[in-house]
């Protein structure tokens, strides 16, 4: 359904998680990131049920979009049940969302559910979790999403086995000729970013990396980092 010929190089995307942004200057922030070339804007939507916190929900995507954000937001659910909330965070503009397979009792229900909203589906998976679910779904998605961190917290550092997953499902995708955005999350900064793509990584989501940089005052402080992670990876 989503196969491509084989693609000479990679569009990559920068996606800036808003778990690290100043929620209380939220649209600011956001606009200054995507007027800083980021290219997508990175939900973490936490239930402190699933994982240990309890971040944000559709009212704050909603809020983005009626702010004037048009750029692609890429829902990350970190919440079991996963069923229920998936029509909200549609209603409320979400161009992706992604799930974690082992929160869903029906995983091929849940990429259809998705769909039918009028999003792209995703499979997210934990450092240590198997990928054996692509074997019967990769052709039925949009996206695969590599924690490379516990999911939870903002802040950790990267774990390096995962590009020995993201090498695994790079391959899958192109074995099958498909076009499916293979994304990375944790730990993700200027200093590794070029290594991560060289394993087939072209989505990076990066927050404490990006939202970090410069000082509040400055309007333009996200310009020289989202460079810096371009500059990167320009030659990958």
């Amino acid at each position: 359904m989503h196969s491509l010929p084989a693609m000479t190089a990679r569009n990559y995307r920068i996606a800036p998680s808003i778990l690290s942004a100043n929620f209380a200057k939220l649209g600011e922030e956001v606009d200054q990131v995507l007027a800083a070339g980021a290219d997508i804007v990175h939900f973490d939507v936490m239930d402190n049920h699933y994982v240990p916190n309890l971040t944000i929900g559709p009212l704050v995507c909603e809020a983005l979009r009626k702010h004037g954000v048009t750029a692609p937001i890429d829902v990350h659910l970190m919440v079991k049940p996963v069923d229920r909330i998936v029509p909200d965070f549609a209603k409320a503009g979400a161009t992706y969302i992604t799930f974690h397979a082992d929160a869903s009792d029906h995983v091929d229900r849940t990429i259809a559910l998705i769909r039918d909203h009028g999003c792209k589906p995703g499979l997210v998976f934990n450092p240590a979790a198997p990928l054996e679910v692509l074997e019967w779904t990769l052709d039925k998605i949009d996206m695969v999403l590599l924690m490379s961190v516990n999911p939870g917290f903002g802040g950790q550092k990267f774990i390096p086995y995962v590009l020995d997953k993201a090498r695994r499902v790079r391959a899958m995708i192109d074995e099958r000729g498909l076009d499916v955005s293979l994304e990375i999350d944790g730990g993700v900064g200027p200093a590794n970013i070029a290594e991560v793509a060289r394993a087939g990584v072209d989505t990076f989501v990066a927050g404490s990396a990006v939202f970090g940089a410069g000082k509040d005052s400055d309007p333009h402080r996200y310009d020289s980092v989202i460079a810096q992670l371009r500059a990167a990876i320009a030659g990958v």
